[in-house]
Formats: C-alpha cells, structure tokens, sequence
C-alpha cells in the first residue's frame, strides 16, 4: 500500500477530538451501567484506550498516516490520566498500529498485513500444531491463486518468475537465501493472480510462513525437491494452463507438508494436504 503521511488541519483535530469524546463517552456509559456505583478497574483502562483507538482505525476515523493528537490534549479529550494513555500507546507500538515518533508525535502506522502481522511467528515457537494450519491455508489459498495467475500472467511476470527458479537453484544450499527466493516466488504467484483482497490475504499468510520455511528448508532434500516442484508451477504457468498449475502447486504443499511431519509428530493424525483422513475411521 502507498500511503502518504498526513498531518491533521486544526478543524480536523478538532473533529478528531470530538470523534474520541464521543465514542469515549459511550464506553463510559457502558461501562457504569454495569455496576451500581459506575468504578472502572483500574487495571482495564489502558485496555480500554487501546480498543477505542482500534474502533476508531476500524471505523475509517483515524487512516494510516494520520497524526494522533498531543498527549496532553488526548488525554484529557478521552479522560484518562497520561500514564494511563501512555501504556495503551505503548501496546499499540508494539502491535505496530502506531509509531511513537520522538519530538514529532504519535502516528498511525501503514497498517500494512506484513507489519501487523511481524510478531505472530512467536505462536510458531510454541506451538508446532500451528505449522499444520498453516499449511492448510496455504492449501486453500495457494492452488486457486495459482489457477488464476495461469489465466492473467504476462511475460515480465513469466520472466521474474524464472529469475526467482534460478537464484534458487544456485543457493539451493544456502537456507537463508533460498528460503528468501521462495518466499519471493510465491508472491510474485500472488501478485500475478491479479486480485488484490486475496493478494493481502497472501501477504498475511507469507509473513507467517517466513518462519516455517526456516525450519523446512532445512531438512534434508528439501530444497531440492523445491526447485523441481518450483519449475514445474512455472513450466504451468507459462503453458498458459490453470489446472497444471493448480495441480503442481499442489504437489508442491504435499511434498513440504511430507517433510513438515518429520518434526511435527502429531502432523500423522491430521488431515493431510490432499484432503484424506489419515485418522481412520
């Protein structure tokens, strides 16, 4: 996404600010009425200023770019103490919703997929179960954008593809490079499938796969049987023909999906990529 920042004209603040009174002010209506006495826990208000700033970001009021108010002024807009804020601020730093510029302010960041998304890989650390699921949304996702790159591919598209094969084939030993290659390859697929919902879904979904490739690449084998299976999507692709790609995508997952179960144990008592129980009955 192309985003320009944008610095809020003093009638803009100014709405902003009434936006946040108002929603603020709703909350706290909400929040009284639950008790005879109307008290907040002291401990939820930083959470509750990080949902209402997200219900602004959902609701259009605040757009990637946008410069929040000063401190002092939001503050008093949403009627909360400054330390109060400041955590809710902080927590929004690290989800990358904001960026706390020092000496210049707090903005809303690009609010781009890859940027949201830069700290789930730590699921992946915990739990290799999330591994499989990941596949099977590649699984969902990868073949039918793959079927229709075939249909609306261009020779430039072709090219970089083949550019991507062949600096793979030539760090094939290099994990960290050929994990990069592949990566790339399989967003230029996205890219060239030409719908841009389900190339941000694939953004998302690439930014999660950064980490299981770490761990797939290095199995033995692995990246040799990624070329193969690399130049046959592109042999696919450029034969113009949607269900050959389809199908070597495909084949692609499986293979990986193979080799994923040697460290994830559990992996044979799912459903595997090709749409068979391997549970029983």
């Amino acid at each position: 996404m192309n985003w320009q920042r944008r610095t809020p004209q003093p009638s803009s603040l100014h709405s902003l600010a009434c936006r946040f009174k108002k929603i603020w002010g709703n909350l706290m209506k909400v929040r009284t009425s639950d008790s005879l006495f109307g008290t907040f826990k002291k401990s939820s208000i930083s959470e509750d200023i990080v949902e209402n700033l997200l219900t602004l970001i959902r609701e259009r009021e605040l757009h990637p770019g946008d410069k929040l108010p000063p401190e002092r002024e939001l503050a008093a807009t949403m009627q909360v103490s400054r330390p109060s804020l400041r955590e809710a601020l902080r927590a929004l730093a690290i989800m990358n919703v904001i960026e706390i510029r020092q000496g210049d302010g707090t903005y809303v960041t690009s609010l781009e997929p890859n940027l949201l998304m830069s700290h789930l890989d730590f699921v992946f650390a915990l739990n290799d179960i999330a591994f499989l699921e990941l596949f099977e949304a590649r699984r969902i996702l990868e073949p039918g954008l793959v079927e229709m790159a075939a249909k609306r591919i261009t020779d430039e598209e072709i090219a970089r593809l083949e550019e991507c094969v062949a600096r793979s084939i030539e760090v094939v030993d290099d994990h960290e490079a050929f994990a990069e290659a592949d990566l790339e390859m399989h967003e230029l697929i996205a890219k060239a499938a030409g719908n841009s919902i389900l190339e941000r879904c694939m953004a998302g979904v690439s930014q999660l796969g950064k980490v299981s490739r770490r761990r797939t690449v290095a199995l033995p084998g692995v990246t040799q049987r990624s070329v193969q299976d690399h130049l046959a999507i592109v042999r696919a692709l450029k034969a113009r023909d949607p269900m050959a790609a389809r199908e070597a995508m495909l084949n692609h997952l499986r293979h990986v999906e193979d080799e994923l179960k040697h460290f994830v144990p559990s992996a044979d008592d799912g459903d595997s990529l090709d749409g068979s129980d391997s549970r029983g009955a």
